[in-house]
């Protein structure tokens, strides 16, 4: 009898240190009961990888960024500011009709550090509100301008069931600068992982952007080295179930 108490009773710990462990791996990726999860990359278990455009819709860059993903086939996710947004409706629409995802970027791409908590969450909820009445969609992703973030933008996502979305560190393309298209694609390409969460920018202030015609030799070479490319929200999703075997 004894022995038998001493068996349930080990069988009891392992489940518990076996649940632990889950809910730790689990944490960084699961949309779930806590919104608000800071992803920087997704599993490793897959070929994988998140293409991302922050500050956009831009008039002449965005559709032409949009014709290189159809031509190829793929799907990306852009985080959109909502003033140009408010712009640029026609582009939002697109985006969703070509199976693209929108996340919020804030309105007007503000600091959120340095910003009153009263003018972030109208910055937070007016972007909410640009996506949803354009598209008809509820953005569920939320990348706070610069990567930065405090307990406030942490709040608003997890009441308005967001996760928040930064970039995989080795894949910040710095294209908002608009440097060499050899420099773009070595920066991607040359550092690439499974689960990768790619940043770039649709929206700049020059007259060309290189991230274009750097988009033109990243895309096939990627998909030619087995990686497929995929929306945020699927990036999390598969994340989650390889993280729930």
């Amino acid at each position: 009898m004894n022995k038998k108490i001493s068996l349930v009773i080990i069988i009891i710990v392992i489940l518990s240190i076996l649940t632990i462990k889950y809910t730790q791996r689990r944490s960084r990726f699961t949309f779930g009961n806590n919104y608000a999860q800071v992803i920087k990359k997704g599993t490793k278990e897959e070929k994988i990888i998140a293409l991302t455009f922050d500050d956009g819709p831009h008039p002449d860059f965005t559709p032409k960024i949009l014709d290189i993903l159809k031509e190829y086939d793929v799907k990306a996710t852009f985080f959109i500011l909502g003033q140009h947004g408010q712009m640029y409706p026609d582009i939002l629409k697109r985006q969703v009709e070509e199976g693209h995802e929108i996340g919020n970027h804030t309105f007007s791409h503000i600091n959120i550090k340095k910003t009153p908590e009263e003018k972030i969450r109208e910055e937070f909820y007016k972007t909410q509100e640009v996506i949803y009445s354009i598209t008809d969609t509820e953005p569920r992703l939320f990348r706070p301008p610069y990567g930065i973030y405090n307990d406030l933008a942490i709040n608003l996502a997890n009441k308005n069931n967001c996760s928040i979305v930064l970039w995989t560190p080795h894949q910040d393309s710095k294209d908002w600068g608009n440097p060499e298209v050899k420099e773009i694609i070595d920066t991607t390409v040359s550092k690439i992982e499974n689960g990768d969460i790619i940043l770039f920018h649709d929206y700049i202030y020059d007259e060309k952007s290189n991230t274009i015609e750097a988009l033109e030799y990243i895309i096939p070479e990627l998909k030619n080295r087995g990686y497929k490319f995929v929306t945020m929200s699927e990036l999390i999703d598969l994340s989650v179930k390889q993280v729930s075997h």
